[in-house]
């Protein structure tokens, strides 16, 4: 489905109620489309641990204008399903991430960074090869 209107709209065929008592809980499963604006959003939150964050978030169940009380974990199938078909697990999504060198790289925080590290930026990756004092820049050891 393209939209969560549409995901909330086959959940009001299916539970009755009206569209705004679904459109949250689907809106919350495609929010990583801010992050990624094709398919692979859905890795973040489109499998049962998602449907079970879902819960966690919502509660159990929410009561839809028509005062009929619905699993938040249905809805939560619901939507994995009509996008996907099926329901993975994240581990399903994980076997398909293809490690990269950056991503072995830890360094231990209680150990000194290596000499001619800096480390950069928000993504906590580190760049080599430059002296620091080059750069008017402190490297603080942790």
């Amino acid at each position: 489905m393209a939209h969560c209107y549409y995901h909330a709209l086959s959940s009001v065929r299916k539970w009755g109620g009206r569209v705004e008592d679904y459109l949250p809980l689907h809106q919350w499963f495609d929010q990583s489309k801010a992050i990624f604006a094709d398919p692979r959003h859905r890795a973040l939150r489109h499998h049962a641990e998602g449907i079970f964050m879902l819960e966690t978030l919502f509660g159990p169940t929410i009561v839809n204008a028509d005062s009929r009380v619905v699993p938040v974990r249905l809805i939560g199938e619901q939507h994995v399903r009509e996008d996907l078909g099926t329901i993975p697990s994240f581990a399903d999504w994980g076997r398909l991430i293809t490690p990269q060198d950056w991503m072995l790289r830890g360094h231990r925080l209680d150990e000194p960074m290596p000499l001619g590290t800096m480390e950069t930026g928000a993504s906590g990756a580190f760049s080599g090869g430059h002296s620091s004092a080059s750069r008017g820049v402190s490297v603080v050891e942790i």
